[in-house]
């Protein structure tokens, strides 16, 4: 992404656009700016004319190109449209070019990113939705809005995401993992004993959600299967499941063709033989429980799909001996460790430390941090790895 048409609507909010044009800039990104007329009642068309050095196009028939629509949208490498008003969404979804800014957009190939910016109400309004879900549908990347103060003095849901939050989903969405196909499996599986009970393990699935977020922000195709009953993030196709049993059919079937598969899942290492179809009574005793292995998903994707880049996660306690063991028994590209016993690193919480392990056992230890960052360091691991022979 070197080129980028940073396209200004009529908001309030059109004043973060000029910091969104120099931050953009600073990542040495070539900006040119296109603004609708209402855009200039809110700020001044000579400010992003300073900022970039071109002058910005707000009408089609008075720029110093013959066809700026055209001649622009073959130019650039994306298409920014921050504020983005709720009228210029519902032009964008429904190919209504009224304006300098809906006509390059029409006129574009290029990936398009929407910053909504807009009273809570309008957010609200069911032709917003639909308008966001058919811009979605088309490919779009929506970034934000955030709770915050409003025009007006009001308070709520539609104020435009922070400059600094655009330019960081763009490069993320624009970096070598887009169009990949990432499999994620999250959550820890149920193994029912009757309609009622169940041997489970204490994993909430935050890690897996944020790696599938991290590799959505990307551009990766991620199908996350899951047991886990978290906000499916965005741009991210889920697949509920509760058993292993249940785990191991949906990730091997998604996993066929896959590019990248991380297991993040706790998964069952046994299950009841048997599920009793009543409820088990108290006074009938305790129950005779006879357990027997459930599949070894990891194992059958490495196997199914040798060119894969295959990610394991190990769930230990003390010692991450076993879990360098694991990395080579298993034939994964990376292992994921971490002590579950550690402070901050257990089920549940929001953070993690965790160790890095190659498949010859060489590892790299890291802090403590947020899950969040932990899967963007996993992205930049499994990034390097796809550019390297692994398999």
């Amino acid at each position: 992404m070197r080129r980028v048409v940073l396209c200004v609507t009529g908001g309030v909010a059109g004043y973060k656009a000029a910091y969104l044009a120099r931050r953009l800039i600073e990542r040495g990104i070539e900006v040119r700016v296109v603004m609708t007329r209402a855009a200039t009642a809110f700020i001044g068309a000579q400010t992003f004319a300073s900022i970039t050095g071109f002058h910005p196009v707000v009408s089609l028939f008075d720029s110093e190109l013959a066809s700026p629509h055209t001649e622009l949208a073959a130019w650039a490498d994306a298409v920014v449209v921050a504020p983005c008003t709720a009228n210029t969404i519902s032009h964008l979804a429904n190919g209504v070019g009224g304006d300098a800014v809906s006509t390059l957009v029409l006129a574009s190939t290029s990936p398009l990113f929407i910053a909504p910016a807009m009273h809570t109400e309008m957010w609200e309004q069911p032709a917003t939705r639909k308008n966001l879900s058919t811009l979605k549908a088309n490919g779009a990347h929506i970034v934000g809005p955030v709770d915050g103060s409003l025009a007006g003095g009001g308070i709520g849901l539609g104020r435009m995401v922070d400059p600094d939050e655009i330019v960081a989903a763009m490069v993320d969405r624009l970096s070598p993992m887009d169009g990949l196909h990432m499999v994620v499996s999250a959550g820890g599986t149920r193994e029912a004993i009757d309609p009622v009970r169940y041997i489970g393990n204490r994993s909430s699935g935050k890690m897996g959600y944020a790696v599938a977020e991290a590799a959505a922000r990307r551009g990766a195709d991620v199908t996350l299967v899951s047991s886990a009953s978290l906000q499916t993030p965005v741009g991210v196709a889920l697949v509920a499941v509760e058993s292993a049993d249940e785990m191991a059919e949906a990730v091997w079937s998604a996993s066929e063709g896959a590019d990248v598969v991380v297991m993040a899942a706790a998964v069952a290492d046994y299950k009841p033989s048997t599920t009793s179809p009543d409820k088990l009574r108290r006074k009938a005793g305790p129950p005779e429980v006879t357990l027997s292995p459930t599949p070894d998903i990891l194992s059958g994707v490495v196997a199914q799909n040798s060119g894969a880049f295959v990610v394991g996660f190990a769930a230990e306690v003390g010692s991450l001996d076993h879990a360098i063991g694991k990395a080579k028994d298993k034939g994964v590209d990376l292992l994921v460790g971490n002590d579950v016993a550690k402070a901050g690193s257990g089920f549940g919480s929001d953070t993690n430390e965790v160790v890095f392990i190659s498949k010859d056992g060489t590892a790299e230890s890291l802090p403590l941090m947020a899950k969040s960052a932990v899967a963007d360091r996993l992205m930049d691991w499994i990034i390097s790895g796809l550019d390297s022979p692994h398999g």
